[in-house]
Protein backbone atom coordinates (compact mmCIF):
# COMPACT_ATOMS: atom_id res chain seq x y z
CA UNK A 1 0.00 0.00 0.00
CA UNK A 2 1.07 3.58 -0.59
CA UNK A 3 -0.26 6.73 1.04
CA UNK A 4 -1.11 9.32 -1.64
CA UNK A 5 -1.55 12.95 -0.59
CA UNK A 6 -3.73 15.68 -2.12
CA UNK A 7 -3.71 15.37 -5.93
CA UNK A 8 -1.01 12.71 -6.16
CA UNK A 9 -1.24 9.69 -8.45
CA UNK A 10 0.79 6.50 -8.91
CA UNK A 11 2.28 6.26 -12.41
CA UNK A 12 4.06 3.36 -14.09
CA UNK A 13 7.70 3.44 -15.17
CA UNK A 14 6.74 1.00 -17.87
CA UNK A 15 9.99 -0.60 -19.03
CA UNK A 16 11.13 -1.10 -15.44
CA UNK A 17 7.86 -2.39 -13.94
CA UNK A 18 8.12 0.21 -11.18
CA UNK A 19 5.68 2.83 -9.94
CA UNK A 20 6.33 6.48 -9.07
CA UNK A 21 4.26 9.04 -7.16
CA UNK A 22 3.53 12.17 -9.21
CA UNK A 23 1.32 15.22 -8.94
CA UNK A 24 0.13 17.78 -11.52
CA UNK A 25 0.84 20.61 -9.08
CA UNK A 26 4.60 19.90 -8.92
CA UNK A 27 7.11 19.33 -11.70
CA UNK A 28 6.80 15.78 -13.07
CA UNK A 29 9.73 13.96 -14.62
CA UNK A 30 10.30 14.25 -18.36
CA UNK A 31 11.85 12.17 -21.12
CA UNK A 32 15.17 13.92 -20.37
CA UNK A 33 15.44 12.15 -17.01
CA UNK A 34 14.73 8.78 -18.63
CA UNK A 35 17.37 9.38 -21.29
CA UNK A 36 19.99 10.39 -18.71
CA UNK A 37 19.31 7.27 -16.63
CA UNK A 38 19.84 5.11 -19.76
CA UNK A 39 22.85 7.05 -21.07
CA UNK A 40 25.09 7.10 -18.00
CA UNK A 41 27.54 4.31 -17.27
CA UNK A 42 26.78 2.61 -13.93
CA UNK A 43 28.59 -0.26 -12.19
CA UNK A 44 26.34 -3.32 -12.29
CA UNK A 45 27.27 -5.11 -9.07
CA UNK A 46 28.23 -2.48 -6.54
CA UNK A 47 29.29 1.13 -6.20
CA UNK A 48 28.04 4.41 -4.80
CA UNK A 49 25.83 6.57 -7.01
CA UNK A 50 24.44 10.03 -6.22
CA UNK A 51 21.78 11.92 -8.18
CA UNK A 52 21.69 15.71 -7.73
CA UNK A 53 18.52 17.79 -8.30
CA UNK A 54 16.62 14.53 -7.91
CA UNK A 55 13.03 15.81 -8.00
CA UNK A 56 10.63 12.97 -7.22
CA UNK A 57 13.40 10.37 -7.43
CA UNK A 58 12.84 9.13 -10.96
CA UNK A 59 16.53 8.77 -11.87
CA UNK A 60 17.41 6.72 -8.75
CA UNK A 61 14.41 4.49 -9.54
CA UNK A 62 15.57 3.94 -13.12
CA UNK A 63 19.18 3.36 -12.05
CA UNK A 64 18.07 0.78 -9.48
CA UNK A 65 17.24 -1.54 -12.40
CA UNK A 66 20.75 -1.17 -13.88
CA UNK A 67 22.92 -1.36 -10.76
CA UNK A 68 22.89 -3.22 -7.46
CA UNK A 69 24.84 -0.38 -5.85
CA UNK A 70 23.58 2.13 -3.30
CA UNK A 71 21.94 5.22 -4.75
CA UNK A 72 21.31 8.57 -3.04
CA UNK A 73 19.11 11.35 -4.38
CA UNK A 74 19.38 14.98 -3.26
CA UNK A 75 16.38 17.32 -3.53
CA UNK A 76 15.81 20.76 -2.02
CA UNK A 77 12.00 20.85 -2.39
CA UNK A 78 10.44 19.09 0.58
CA UNK A 79 7.32 17.93 -1.24
CA UNK A 80 9.29 16.25 -4.03
CA UNK A 81 11.67 14.71 -1.48
CA UNK A 82 8.71 13.25 0.40
CA UNK A 83 7.18 11.85 -2.80
CA UNK A 84 10.50 10.18 -3.68
CA UNK A 85 10.82 8.54 -0.25
CA UNK A 86 7.33 7.04 -0.53
CA UNK A 87 7.98 5.84 -4.11
CA UNK A 88 11.18 4.08 -3.00
CA UNK A 89 9.34 2.37 -0.16
CA UNK A 90 6.39 1.37 -2.37
CA UNK A 91 8.78 -0.35 -4.79
CA UNK A 92 10.59 -2.16 -1.95
CA UNK A 93 13.79 -0.21 -2.56
CA UNK A 94 13.99 1.72 0.71
CA UNK A 95 17.10 -0.19 1.82
CA UNK A 96 19.15 0.59 -1.28
CA UNK A 97 17.77 3.97 -2.38
CA UNK A 98 17.94 6.98 -0.07
CA UNK A 99 16.91 10.61 -0.35
CA UNK A 100 18.48 13.65 1.29
CA UNK A 101 16.40 16.79 1.73
CA UNK A 102 18.94 19.55 1.22
CA UNK A 103 20.72 22.09 -0.95
CA UNK A 104 23.19 20.50 -3.37
CA UNK A 105 25.53 23.48 -2.92
CA UNK A 106 26.25 22.25 0.63
CA UNK A 107 25.87 18.51 0.10
CA UNK A 108 29.55 17.58 -0.16
CA UNK A 109 30.10 18.36 3.53
CA UNK A 110 27.21 16.02 4.37
CA UNK A 111 27.84 13.04 2.08
CA UNK A 112 31.62 13.28 1.73
CA UNK A 113 34.18 14.41 -0.82
CA UNK A 114 35.65 12.18 -3.57
CA UNK A 115 33.37 9.31 -2.57
CA UNK A 116 31.02 8.47 -5.44
CA UNK A 117 31.63 6.28 -8.47
CA UNK A 118 28.87 7.96 -10.48
CA UNK A 119 27.11 11.34 -10.25
CA UNK A 120 24.03 12.17 -12.32
CA UNK A 121 22.25 15.51 -12.62
CA UNK A 122 19.23 16.87 -14.48
CA UNK A 123 19.56 20.50 -13.32
CA UNK A 124 17.28 23.50 -13.93
CA UNK A 125 17.78 24.54 -17.56
CA UNK A 126 16.97 28.23 -17.77
CA UNK A 127 18.45 31.43 -16.29
CA UNK A 128 16.44 33.04 -13.51
CA UNK A 129 13.70 35.18 -15.07
CA UNK A 130 12.42 38.49 -13.78
CA UNK A 131 9.78 38.43 -11.05
CA UNK A 132 7.07 39.17 -13.65
CA UNK A 133 8.10 36.29 -15.93
CA UNK A 134 8.54 33.70 -13.17
CA UNK A 135 6.05 30.86 -12.93
CA UNK A 136 3.75 31.56 -10.00
CA UNK A 137 3.95 27.88 -9.03
CA UNK A 138 7.23 27.78 -7.08
CA UNK A 139 7.64 24.03 -7.69
CA UNK A 140 7.73 24.61 -11.46
CA UNK A 141 9.86 27.76 -11.14
CA UNK A 142 12.52 26.01 -9.04
CA UNK A 143 12.63 22.98 -11.32
CA UNK A 144 12.96 24.98 -14.55
CA UNK A 145 15.03 28.03 -13.59
CA UNK A 146 18.41 28.54 -11.93
CA UNK A 147 16.88 30.15 -8.85
CA UNK A 148 18.27 27.82 -6.18
CA UNK A 149 21.05 26.19 -8.20
CA UNK A 150 23.02 27.25 -11.28
CA UNK A 151 24.67 25.01 -13.86
CA UNK A 152 28.04 25.93 -12.39
CA UNK A 153 26.85 24.99 -8.88
CA UNK A 154 25.81 21.56 -10.16
CA UNK A 155 29.08 20.94 -12.01
CA UNK A 156 31.25 22.17 -9.12
CA UNK A 157 29.45 19.97 -6.58
CA UNK A 158 29.57 16.97 -8.92
CA UNK A 159 33.35 17.33 -9.06
CA UNK A 160 33.53 17.61 -5.27
CA UNK A 161 31.67 14.38 -4.56
CA UNK A 162 32.89 12.12 -7.40
CA UNK A 163 35.99 9.95 -7.03
CA UNK A 164 39.04 10.48 -9.19
CA UNK A 165 38.29 8.40 -12.27
CA UNK A 166 34.57 8.43 -11.45
CA UNK A 167 31.89 9.44 -13.94
CA UNK A 168 29.61 12.49 -13.99
CA UNK A 169 26.64 12.64 -16.39
CA UNK A 170 24.36 15.58 -17.18
CA UNK A 171 21.34 16.18 -19.38
CA UNK A 172 20.68 19.75 -20.51
CA UNK A 173 19.61 21.93 -23.41
CA UNK A 174 21.96 21.54 -26.38
CA UNK A 175 22.46 25.31 -26.54
CA UNK A 176 24.40 25.11 -23.26
CA UNK A 177 26.95 22.63 -24.61
CA UNK A 178 29.89 25.04 -24.55
CA UNK A 179 29.02 26.19 -21.03
CA UNK A 180 28.86 22.56 -19.87
CA UNK A 181 32.14 21.52 -21.51
CA UNK A 182 33.99 24.67 -20.35
CA UNK A 183 32.76 24.41 -16.77
CA UNK A 184 33.40 20.67 -16.58
CA UNK A 185 37.02 21.20 -17.60
CA UNK A 186 37.32 24.07 -15.13
CA UNK A 187 36.32 21.64 -12.36
CA UNK A 188 38.56 18.73 -13.49
CA UNK A 189 35.81 16.83 -15.29
CA UNK A 190 36.90 15.74 -18.77
CA UNK A 191 33.97 15.20 -21.19
CA UNK A 192 34.28 11.72 -22.72
CA UNK A 193 30.86 10.95 -24.30
CA UNK A 194 28.30 13.30 -25.85
CA UNK A 195 24.97 12.42 -27.45
CA UNK A 196 22.60 14.88 -29.09
CA UNK A 197 18.84 14.32 -28.94
CA UNK A 198 16.68 15.55 -31.82
CA UNK A 199 12.88 15.98 -31.67
CA UNK A 200 12.63 14.73 -35.30
CA UNK A 201 14.95 13.88 -38.19
CA UNK A 202 15.95 17.08 -39.99
CA UNK A 203 15.33 19.27 -36.93
CA UNK A 204 17.94 20.92 -34.72
CA UNK A 205 19.00 19.10 -31.56
CA UNK A 206 17.30 20.40 -28.43
CA UNK A 207 18.85 18.17 -25.74
CA UNK A 208 22.38 17.03 -24.95
CA UNK A 209 23.70 14.18 -22.81
CA UNK A 210 27.27 14.57 -21.54
CA UNK A 211 29.36 12.12 -19.52
CA UNK A 212 32.73 13.14 -18.07
CA UNK A 213 35.47 11.46 -16.05
CA UNK A 214 37.19 13.24 -13.19
CA UNK A 215 40.80 13.92 -14.20
CA UNK A 216 40.28 11.85 -17.36
CA UNK A 217 42.44 12.10 -20.49
CA UNK A 218 41.03 14.14 -23.40
CA UNK A 219 39.30 11.75 -25.82
CA UNK A 220 35.75 12.74 -26.68
CA UNK A 221 33.33 10.36 -28.40
CA UNK A 222 30.26 11.77 -30.17
CA UNK A 223 27.60 9.05 -30.08
CA UNK A 224 25.04 8.46 -32.85
CA UNK A 225 22.08 10.87 -32.68
CA UNK A 226 18.94 9.96 -30.78
CA UNK A 227 15.70 10.92 -32.53
CA UNK A 228 12.51 11.12 -30.46
CA UNK A 229 9.65 11.22 -33.03
CA UNK A 230 9.27 9.71 -36.50
CA UNK A 231 7.51 11.33 -39.47
CA UNK A 232 4.12 10.20 -38.07
CA UNK A 233 4.79 12.05 -34.78
CA UNK A 234 5.07 8.73 -32.96
CA UNK A 235 8.02 7.66 -30.82
CA UNK A 236 10.85 6.08 -32.81
CA UNK A 237 11.59 2.42 -32.13
CA UNK A 238 14.67 3.39 -30.09
CA UNK A 239 12.67 5.69 -27.80
CA UNK A 240 9.83 3.16 -27.52
CA UNK A 241 12.30 0.53 -26.35
CA UNK A 242 13.74 2.94 -23.74
CA UNK A 243 10.28 3.81 -22.42
CA UNK A 244 8.44 0.50 -22.73
CA UNK A 245 11.11 -2.20 -23.03
CA UNK A 246 11.73 -4.55 -25.95
CA UNK A 247 8.56 -5.54 -27.79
Amino acid sequence: MVHLKDDERLDYLLAENLRIIQSPSVFAFSLDAVLLARFVYVPIQRGNIIDLCSGNGVIPLFLSTRSKGNIIGVEIQERLYDMAIRSFEYNGLGQRLQMIHGDIKEIAQQVGYNKYDVVTCNPPYFPTPSEDEMNKNKHFAYARHEILCTLEDAIRVSSQVVKQGGKVAFVHRSGRMMDIVTMMRQYRLEPKRIQFVYPKAGKEANTILVEAIKDGNPDLKILPPLIVYNENNEYTSEIREILYGKE
